[in-house]
């Protein structure tokens, strides 16, 4: 099949990356003319684990191409993925902005010859689909075409695996040759027992949604019981354990921490806020998790706090880690933009690592924030850690080297990596999330 991708970024590159890998002729489609150039020359823009000899081993058989002209690879393409930014509005009010969606619509209409599956990859809102196929159908009356639905569902930091091994992969279509040209391209997946779930357009393009926003829910349950767990003397880690053995809860997503963050739960809560809004409903649960979520980073500072005996003016605090997970330098609503300028507004001095993200921190935190080399380089005479990203570099450390190096050996560790009780015995002034 001959695939065009529209959009090189996390979603585009790695869809038309593995895609390739199944096979496939692909041509990712770029407007920014030194993207595509680092591409052509074996750069890759983002941080996934890889990616970046996918990449050059693809585009070394002549499956992956790259491009920044549509005329290139849209008309002989049997489908076109929109895989395109859906941020946020910058009006604030959570509603998906959609400009890049519908600018790429109006571009490759022009370009359609023979019959085309356009598909919207992006995440985005319900009824995008039924817009994008208006305004090709408005620039191009002549245009064969057949509108599909296929969301997303990647992982971060695991997204080659999640793309090559998902649990199952979900089409939204309104005719039989739109799902069999999808189905050929899933072909690969489709043979090693990956169910595809064939639905309406709508019901795919609301299925992202729904997922993502179940996924912060738990996500803001959990960190809601650890607040409660550290109230009552109880220790959420094993509480956590006790119900994700119930197979109608799972074990999945039960980790308390900082707060959920990225370009994935924050965006697509809102959104699907929005969405219901417009239709006249309520979307109570998701709403509460948003707003726990807020405070729970908002609860981080105040822990911090705490544990620098009630201020943080001329501390030094070592951070370790600032991406909003492991194994990817995404940056966006991380909570390390949250917690860390409130420490700074009160007068801390922050020296922070990260194995992958500083390039992206320095373009989204304050400028005042120092970077070390290492995590002991953050730690030198510092007041306190904090374990903000769980990188597997931190999960490790020389205990005894790190308070050594320290002021005042306190470790406040965010996302529960280390045994309160060894962390003790280490000589450390330790608290965890949910546990004393």
């Amino acid at each position: 099949m001959n695939i065009a991708i529209i959009g090189t970024g996390y979603v585009g590159l790695v869809t038309g990356t593995c895609f390739a890998e199944f096979g496939h002729n692909v041509t990712c489609i770029d407007k920014v003319t030194e993207k595509i150039t680092s591409l052509l020359m074996g750069e890759i823009p983002i941080y996934e684990p890889g990616l970046d000899v996918m990449v050059q081993k693809n585009t070394a058989e002549g499956r992956l191409h790259f491009a920044t002209d549509m005329a290139t690879a849209i008309p002989a393409a049997d489908a076109v993925f929109l895989a395109v930014g859906t941020p946020s509005s910058r009006r604030g009010d959570g509603y998906a902005d959609l400009t890049y969606i519908y600018a790429a619509a109006k571009e490759l209409a022009s370009h359609l010859r023979d019959y085309t599956v356009v598909i919207d990859k992006s995440t985005v809102p319900v009824g995008t689909a039924r817009q994008v196929e208006r305004i090709i159908r408005e620039s191009n009356p002549n245009a064969l075409f057949d509108m599909a639905s296929n969301p997303e569902f990647l992982r971060e930091g695991a997204a080659i695996n999640d793309f090559m091994r998902p649990d199952r992969v979900v089409i939204g279509v309104e005719s039989k040759k739109a799902e069999a040209i999808l189905r050929e391209i899933y072909k690969p997946l489709f043979l090693q027992d990956t169910p595809i779930v064939c639905t309406t357009i709508e019901t795919a393009e609301l299925a992202k949604y729904a997922a993502n926003a179940f996924l912060a829910v738990k996500i803001s349950y959990i960190n809601e019981i650890a607040g409660i767990c550290e109230a009552v003397g109880a220790n959420v880690i094993d509480l956590a354990k006790a119900i994700g053995m119930d197979g109608r809860i799972g074990s999945k997503f039960l980790h308390p921490g900082p707060g959920y963050g990225g370009s994935c739960f924050p965006k697509d809560t809102l959104a699907l806020m929005r969405i219901v809004q417009e239709y006249g409903e309520n979307a109570h649960i998701v709403a509460a998790a948003v707003e726990v979520n807020a405070a729970q980073k908002a609860r981080m500072v105040r822990k911090i706090r705490e544990m620098l005996d009630g201020s943080e003016t001329g501390k030094t605090i070592a951070v370790l880690g600032l991406t909003f997970k492991p194994e990817t330098d995404d940056m966006r609503d991380a909570p390390s933009l949250t917690i860390l300028p409130a420490l700074l507004e009160k007068g801390a001095n922050i020296r922070a690592h990260d194995p992958k993200g500083m390039t992206e921190a320095k373009k989204h935190l304050p400028e005042d924030i120092t970077y070390a080399t290492s995590a002991y380089e953050a730690a030198k005479d510092a007041d306190c850690v904090v374990l903000l990203t769980e990188w597997n570099q931190y999960r490790a450390l020389d205990l005894e080297k790190l308070r050594n190096l320290m002021r005042h050996p306190v470790f406040i560790d965010l996302r529960n990596v280390y045994d309160p009780e060894v962390m003790k015995r280490s000589g450390f002034a330790y608290t965890g999330v949910g546990r004393k």
